[in-house]
Order: structure tokens, then C-alpha cells, then sequence
């Protein structure tokens, strides 16, 4: 099976959850620049998810175009991706209307775990229909960053009960690992 279809779905999917996002921002009621305050957590929780979305995107393009086919069981694993993701909007606007609340913070955090879990499934997936020995599984190599994310989730997510905030700042530190570009699959693209 061709991996095109998979990433041209995945590629529609994301962008909708993109303009969920936009879309449930607010109007600030008010001419002035002190009416934007009360927005800011949630506009923070936008740029936030904006982040990883753009995040999972960036690392899901690189990864199916490294690959040469994909399989029934990749179609389902993506899709488990995506259910994941697709959440991400209403978790999002939750966290942010309630400035940053427990139960909010706490549900965001197990969203992205289970995303980052969905992800690691789809990566493994991937490995078992090409090999271990492809150029794909070199590419993946260890995945410390997927790894440190998910341990990082699995802090966070009850931290949330501690305090909030010390589960988002978590949050932000694992979009920061992130943010800066994985090249894995570049290489491995460029040498095959």
C-alpha cells in the first residue's frame, strides 16, 4: 500500500484541529490592550497546543516520508495518532478557560501521553513492516526524545494534583525539546 493516502489524510486531519483551535479563540470585549489580559491563559494554551500540533505534524511528515509502504495495521496505528490529536482542541480551550485548573491540566497531560504512545506505536509499526535493519529504524534510533517525553508526561500529568503549574511547566520544557528540528529522518532520506 502507498503511504500517500495516509499522509495526505493525516495532513487534512491535522490542519482541521488547527482551525478548531483558531476558531474557539475569543474577541476580547473592549478596545484596549487591557482588555486582551483576561485572555491570556488562553491564549497561552493556544500557543501551547499550537506548538505541538505543529510539532507532531512536522515529526509525522518526516517520519511516512522516510517510509516505502505502510500496511492496514499503520493506517490504524495513524489513525490512533489522530484520535489522540484531535482531542487536543477541547482539552486546550478547557485548560485555558479555567486559568490552568486541576482536573484541565491534568486531562491535557494524559492527551499528550497517549498521543506521544500513539506516536511510539506508529514508529514501531512502521519499523515491523520495513525491518530493524532499514534505514527507517536506524533513523528512529533510540528515540531519547520520545522516551524523555513520555517520562516526562507520566510527572506531569499527576504533578497536576501538587500544583497546576509545575505540570505546565513541564508541558513547556517537552515542547521545547521538541521544538528544535529532529533531523533523524532527513538523513535518513538523504542517504538512501
Amino acid at each position: 500500500m502507498t503511504k500517500g493516502r495516509l499522509e495526505a489524510f493525516s495532513d487534512g486531519v491535522i490542519a482541521i484541529i488547527i482551525t478548531i483551535m483558531v476558531l474557539e479563540l475569543k474577541v476580547p470585549h473592549g478596545e484596549t490592550i487591557q482588555d486582551l489580559l483576561p485572555l491570556w491563559p488562553v491564549f497561552f494554551s493556544y500557543v501551547l497546543s499550537f506548538v505541538y500540533i505543529g510539532i507532531y505534524w512536522s515529526n509525522h511528515h518526516h517520519m511516512i516520508h522516510a517510509v516505502k509502504h505502510v500496511t492496514g495495521g499503520a493506517l490504524w496505528a495513524n489513525l490512533h495518532l489522530l484520535f489522540w490529536l484531535s482531542l487536543v482542541p477541547v482539552t486546550t480551550e478547557w485548560m485555558g478557560e479555567t486559568h490552568f485548573s486541576t482536573t484541565p491540566v491534568l486531562i491535557y497531560g494524559v492527551v499528550m501521553l497517549m498521543a506521544a504512545i500513539a506516536y511510539y506505536i506508529l514508529a514501531h509499526c512502521l519499523i515491523a513492516i520495513h525491518g530493524r535493519g532499514s534505514d527507517f529504524a536506524k533513523a528512529l534510533g533510540g528515540d531519547a526524545k520520545g522516551i524523555f517525553s513520555a517520562v516526562a508526561y507520566v510527572v506531569a500529568v499527576p504533578a497536576a494534583l501538587v500544583t497546576p503549574i509545575i505540570s505546565v511547566a513541564i508541558y513547556v520544557v517537552i515542547a521545547a525539546v521538541w521544538f528544535i528540528p529532529d533531523r533523524r529522518f532527513e538523513r535518513a532520506v538523504s542517504l538512501s
